[in-house]
Parts: C-alpha cells; sequence; structure tokens
C-alpha cells in the first residue's frame, strides 16, 4: 500500500539540498573553535552558513546563536525571563513563561505589553497566523519560516527561533535570532562558542543542512508553491464540510498557514481517526508532534473556547507542496468513509445539530 505523509507540521523530509550540503560538511575534518588550517576551513564553512540561514531569514546583521533545534533556543531566550504568553504556544514555550494573555475564538491573541511577552507567529495545530506588536520580546517563528513572507528585521522583535526539521533540513539543529548585542544568560556551559552563549562543539553537518533547506524553502516560497498549496487546501476544507456542515476548521476565519487545517468533529476522537487514516494509508496527527502519546484535549482548542469533547476530536492535516490532487482527493475518499462508518454506527444524522446555522461552523461550541 502506497502511503501519503500529511503532517508536514510535525517534521518534513529532508531536503535534496540539504543532504547535499550535509555531505560536503562530513569531508572538514576540522573542529570550527580549531586555529590550524583545518579548523580555519570549518570555520569558514560555518560562518558561510550562519550568513545564508541569516540572509533567508531576512535576519542580516542580527546573531544567530546554532541550538540543537527550537526547543533549546526557546529554553535559552525565555529561561528566567518571566514573559507573559498565550495558551496556544508551543509547550517549549510554555514551559517558561506565564499563560494568561487573552485568545480569541479564532485564536487570535491580545498582546498589552509587548516587551515582556512571547507570542508564535504561527501556530502548528491551527495553522493561525499572528499579526506581531512592535517590541514583541521573542516570537517562535518555526512554523511560519519558509511557508509565509516575512523578514526578521521587519518584525520589530528582539529574538525568535527556528528549527530546521520543520523546512525539509535535519533534525536536531536550529537557531535562535537575536538583535544585535542582545544580552541573554548561557545555559550550557564550559566553552565559547557562539559568541559565549551556548556551549559545545558546533554542529557542523546539521548547521550546513539548516542553512542549506532555509535558502531552498525561500526559493519555494518566492516561486509561489505555498499558493498551490493553499487552494489544493481550501478545495479540501470545502469538500469535508460538505460532507457534514456541523464540522468545525479551527481559526478558519483567520489567516492560517496555507498547508494546515485542523479539523474538528462531535464525538469522533482524534487519536481514533489518526488510527484509522494510518491504517488506510495516511499520516496524519492529532496536534502537535511532541504532545503526541498525552490523552488530553488540545490546550490550544482549549483556549479558544471549545470544549474537551470537541477539543479531542480533532485532527490536524497538514500538507506540503509535493502533494496533488489526486492525492487530496485519495485522502478525502478515505475520510468520508471511516466517517461515514463512525456516523453510521453511532447513529449520526447528516444535519446540523440543533440550534445550529451554517454560520456556525467556524464558530466555538
Amino acid at each position: 500500500m502506497s502511503r501519503t505523509y500529511l503532517d508536514w507540521n510535525a517534521t518534513t523530509p529532508l531536503r535534496p539540498e540539504a543532504r547535499a550540503a550535509m555531505a560536503e560538511a562530513m569531508d572538514l575534518t576540522g573542529n570550527p573553535s580549531s586555529v590550524h588550517a583545518e579548523g580555519r576551513a570549518a570555520k569558514m564553512a560555518m560562518e558561510a552558513a550562519r550568513e545564508r540561514l541569516a540572509a533567508a531569514l531576512g535576519a542580516e546583521g542580527a546573531d544567530v546563536v546554532f541550538t540543537s533545534g527550537a526547543t533549546e533556543a526557546a529554553a535559552l531566550v525565555l529561561a528566567g525571563r518571566g514573559l507573559a504568553c498565550a495558551a496556544v504556544e508551543h509547550d517549549a514555550v510554555l514551559a517558561w513563561c506565564k499563560p494568561g494573555l487573552p485568545v480569541d475564538a479564532q485564536g487570535l491573541v491580545t498582546v498589552a505589553a509587548p516587551g515582556a511577552a512571547a507570542l508564535q507567529l504561527a501556530n502548528s495545530e491551527t495553522g493561525v497566523v499572528q499579526a506581531l506588536p512592535e517590541g514583541l520580546a521573542v516570537s517562535d517563528l518555526t512554523q511560519a519560516f519558509g511557508k509565509i513572507p516575512f523578514a526578521f528585521n521587519w518584525l520589530g522583535i528582539g529574538a525568535g527561533f527556528v528549527s530546521a526539521h520543520k523546512l525539509g533540513g535535519p533534525k536536531g539543529i536550529g537557531a535562535l535570532i537575536l538583535r544585535k548585542g542582545a544580552e541573554i544568560e548561557a545555559r550550557i556551559c564550559g566553552g565559547g562558542q557562539e559568541q559565549g552563549r551556548r556551549a559545545g562543539t558546533e554542529n557542523l553537518i546539521g548547521i550546513a543542512g539548516l542553512a542549506a533547506a532555509a535558502e531552498a524553502a525561500q526559493r519555494d516560497l518566492s516561486a509561489g508553491l505555498w499558493d498551490e498549496v493553499a487552494a489544493r487546501r481550501d478545495a479540501l476544507e470545502a469538500r469535508l464540510l460538505d460532507t457534514d456542515p456541523t464540522l468545525i476548521v479551527a481559526g478558519k476565519s483567520a489567516r492560517r498557514l496555507p498547508n494546515t487545517t485542523c479539523l474538528l468533529t462531535s464525538g469522533w476522537k482524534g487519536e481514533t481517526q489518526v488510527m484509522q487514516m494510518d491504517l488506510a494509508g495516511f499520516a496524519v496527527s492529532a496536534g502537535s508532534a511532541c504532545s503526541s502519546g498525552k490523552v488530553r484535549a488540545s490546550g490550544v482548542l482549549r483556549a479558544m473556547g471549545y470544549d474537551e469533547g470537541r477539543a479531542q476530536s480533532a485532527i490536524r492535516i497538514s500538507i506540503s507542496p509535493a502533494l496533488g490532487v489526486d492525492q487530496m482527493n485519495r485522502f478525502a475518499d478515505a475520510w468520508e468513509t471511516a466517517y461515514s462508518r463512525w456516523r453510521g454506527r453511532n447513529g449520526q444524522a447528516r444535519r446540523l445539530a440543533p440550534g445550529r446555522t451554517e454560520d456556525d461552523r467556524d464558530h466555538r461550541s
């Protein structure tokens, strides 16, 4: 049975450009901290990759600190600061911030004091894109990078962070981007690497892959590939909503990532749907990959006002530019078949719930 991967927001396949850059970096013997010729060659390759990543991020002149991924970068910039955030943030941010910022029914967050707050640019579960306020302290740029246009230097934020494996790079490498000269406290000590902000021999192979993937992702974005993805996503949503108008697409009225659909049913558990779609040959998720395996409703959806049952019914479909219309239609066929079986077993009628109208399908229950 052929497989169709619809979990792009969890991780992405390694891009050919990243693979080639990593293979080239494997031939560099030296440690970037060594002063001999081999070390200098490794250092030159690393600094070239740093500049390429900064350019792809629109962060020329900013400080780019390489880390093991977005989770470490979040800890590095957030720990000990007591910043405010909303409950829609990734767990890597919630671990260090104080959730409490208001969230509306579409997942949009209000920030009263930007300089004392962290706010993601895009949500991994719903795809909802935030309007970042000027002077924001920190933003999680992980899901947005490579999917929607932005430049770090234009966002007006103090810091942001990204992870390579969300845009076709290798797992285990990411970066923290800081406004030039920003002061942060090192969390991994024992060496002077990364301007004293993050000790440890740099992962040159991963760094090369991250820079190459970032450049390729920006080329795809400039070429309009994600506009085509958005059209396919919208067509899929229209078809599934036609199956049953009481289905809900979380955040549908807000600006969203072009590839992301968070679909909520009523009573059909998301984890059950994930298993049934997996058996049918389709990889989807019930939310953030970092939260998988936890038997609880999505905190993102609860923050948006959905009740426990509705939140537990969610699945996330996140597609790639490589998927065509035929693959999307095959997924819709499989999902509709499974949904029809579930509805039949549970006596669900194909009609709007009492008291609801067509305009309610985007709203909280």
